[in-house]
């Protein structure tokens, strides 16, 4: 009940604080003018992960815009984190919408339920159309898919790390240690070489395994 009330009075009253974390490409921390740290969570858009391609540089471009400043914070609901969902604005600037726009983020489909979602799904379009940001990669993971290939058991994930190569059981392709396909949820075959992956019918991944 105490989300719920604080949800509802949050959706009436924007606020603002300065910005003095940046955790990753769409989560920040605020402190505000009664000195309270609040953490927002932007609303409606989703950014790669730290271990995805990406994912740093998208931090570095929010960082950019809000890291220090003051900003003003228009609040839509309260996660199951406990963090304040809500579109970001720097010196009148819409910061969810920026990041989108320079291609470092994805229109959150599951969650982005407001009016201009379908704006920020043509800017989206238009990010992917121009190949800027993450779109310069040609088949980019949505981080929501990302984070199911990646939630595997302690035990799943130690017996994976035992080998050099991954492979996609589906795709047949394999990957070497930091491609962003590395963890894929499919990538369950394991090699200890090129050629033994080679021999035993997949083919290398282009951009993250040398020939």
């Amino acid at each position: 009940m105490l989300f719920i009330s604080f949800a509802l009075v949050a959706q009436a009253q924007p606020f603002s604080g300065k910005v003095v974390s940046v955790a990753d490409g769409d989560t920040i921390t605020i402190l505000t003018p009664a000195k309270q740290q609040v953490i927002i969570r932007l609303y409606g858009i989703d950014t790669p992960e730290g271990g995805q391609a990406f994912g740093s540089k998208a931090k570095k471009f929010i960082s950019s815009l809000v890291y220090g400043k003051q900003v003003k914070v228009t609040p839509y609901d309260i996660d199951k984190y406990g963090r304040t969902v809500g579109v970001v604005f720097v010196d009148g600037i819409n910061v969810n919408e920026q990041i989108i726009t320079a291609g470092y983020a994805w229109q959150y489909r599951k969650y982005c339920k407001e009016l201009f979602c379908s704006d920020w799904l043509g800017f989206e379009n238009s990010a992917k159309r121009t190949r800027i940001g993450l779109w310069y990669d040609k088949n980019p993971i949505p981080p929501w898919e990302w984070r199911k290939g990646n939630r595997g058991t302690v035990s799943e994930k130690k017996d994976i790390s035992k080998g050099k190569y991954h492979g996609n059981v589906k795709s047949h392709v394999f990957h070497a240690p930091g491609c962003q396909h590395y963890n894929c949820k499919n990538c369950i075959k394991v090699f200890g070489s090129i050629d033994e992956a080679i021999r035993a019918g997949y083919r290398p991944h282009r951009q993250c395994v040398g020939n």
